[in-house]
């Protein structure tokens, strides 16, 4: 597209990829001040405990070639339980007394018993002095970066018509301003979730009765209502209930994907069926798909995940009161749509992207589903990381874009 002459921008919602938290706003100011506490937490203890630690393995290590007795190993390894269980047993303190109080309670819950687990394993282990220096290297790297998944945990707390509402208008307001189109529209493509939102958008501008500033759109893999189709996201629904119910904050997707992958790339191909949810067979290159599924998924915010299960429902997609049905006002929508669908996507199916298509004017929507009988089949990733993507499907997007980019 930049070929083509276009400005070309990537949207990140909040708590993707590479976003981080502000300290410019009133609200993030006191979380942050209360992240240096956990600093101090943290950094206290270590700086007390990790002196003397290291202190008594290179006193063992000037014996020279002599072993190491048994005694002194479990002197070594009692030491370092001790700085472990007083750093656990003071965040996790500090983190139910002072940050989660209430709702976020469940999460000083998931921290102790990450604890427990990780003192389990180390005591399940025979650990001679070298291998506990390295294991205090790498749990020092793992607590920092532990501290920054934790920061963005508390902060977990958005849902969809955060995305809608805020940043999305937030990066068409900033692109804007970059780019300056003469007519102030922009062309916008939205791929899954992203498409939702710029369906979502249509809707609420005409209800509300404003123009949405864009001049055409194209979705991929996107509806607001799946209920006509056999979604494999209706495996996530059982979740919902337990979620809202425990309260629990957060849904380690990335972490649950990044262990299930050998399952199901290795012998004995145990979840195997779990890559056709990604990918169709030979479309996508190997180490490409490795990337997407070690790297591409987040932890998602329940409130996010509870909000998005209503495409399942009645009516589709609502927002956060469960009162306003984006389905709803489509119809009114005088924005061209190009609505992309993959003949093998068991995420979003054909027939679940349809369901939205045929709510827009039919002067102003394109409906398209890529795959034939005999293959090349497309499934919810191949639409834009596939090996025959870049020759058979974009080309149809930018001839859509072009079409509609009138100034």
């Amino acid at each position: 597209m930049s070929a083509q002459g276009f400005d070309t921008w990537i949207l990140e919602v909040r708590g993707a990829g590479l976003s981080t938290l502000g300290d410019s706003l009133e609200e993030d100011e006191e979380c942050l001040k209360n992240f240096s506490k956990i600093d101090s937490v943290i950094n206290d203890d270590i700086g007390e405990s990790s002196a003397s630690f290291v202190s008594e393995v290179p006193h063992m290590k000037t014996r020279g070639s002599e072993v190491v007795t048994k005694y002194e190993e479990m002197q070594l390894m009692t030491r370092f339980m001790e700085i472990l269980t007083r750093i656990s047993e003071r965040l996790a303190g500090f983190l139910n007394g002072d940050l989660l109080e209430g709702q976020n309670s469940a999460i000083a819950g998931q921290i102790k018993d990450f604890n427990r687990r990780l003192r389990a394993i180390i005591e399940g282990q025979l650990l001679f002095p070298a291998k506990i220096l390295e294991l205090q290297d790498r749990f020092a790297a793992n607590l920092e970066e532990f501290q920054k998944q934790l920061e963005l945990m508390v902060k977990y707390d958005w849902d969809f018509d955060h995305y809608l509402e805020e940043d999305v208008p937030a990066a068409m307001e900033y692109i804007r301003a970059q780019c300056q189109p003469r007519d102030g529209k922009l062309l916008a493509i939205g791929h899954s979730m992203g498409g939702i939102l710029l369906y979502a958008m249509l809707s609420s501008c005409c209800f509300d009765g404003k123009d949405p500033g864009l001049a055409s759109v194209v979705t991929l893999a996107s509806s607001l209502d799946y209920t006509p189709s056999r979604s494999s996201l209706k495996l996530l629904l059982p979740l919902a209930k337990p979620t809202r119910v425990l309260n629990i904050p957060v849904i380690p997707v990335g972490p649950l994907m990044a262990t299930v992958h050998p399952l199901a790339s290795y012998p004995p191909y145990v979840l195997s069926w779990l890559n056709s949810q990604i990918s169709a067979q030979d479309m996508m290159d190997q180490k490409l798909f490795e990337k997407l599924v070690l790297n591409n998924f987040g932890t998602v915010p329940s409130k996010l995940l509870l909000q998005l299960s209503s495409v399942f429902q009645k009516g589709g997609l609502r927002d956060r009161s469960g009162t306003f049905f984006y389905k709803d006002h489509l119809h009114k929508s005088n924005v061209p749509v190009l609505a992309i669908a993959g003949d093998r996507d068991l995420i979003c199916p054909p027939e679940a992207v349809y369901e939205t298509v045929k709510l827009i004017p039919d002067e102003l929507v394109t409906y398209k589903v890529f795959g034939e009988p005999g293959g090349p089949h497309y499934a919810h990733y191949d639409l834009v990381g596939g090996r025959l993507a870049a020759d058979q499907l974009y080309p149809c997007i930018t001839e859509f874009l072009i079409h509609h980019d009138t100034v």
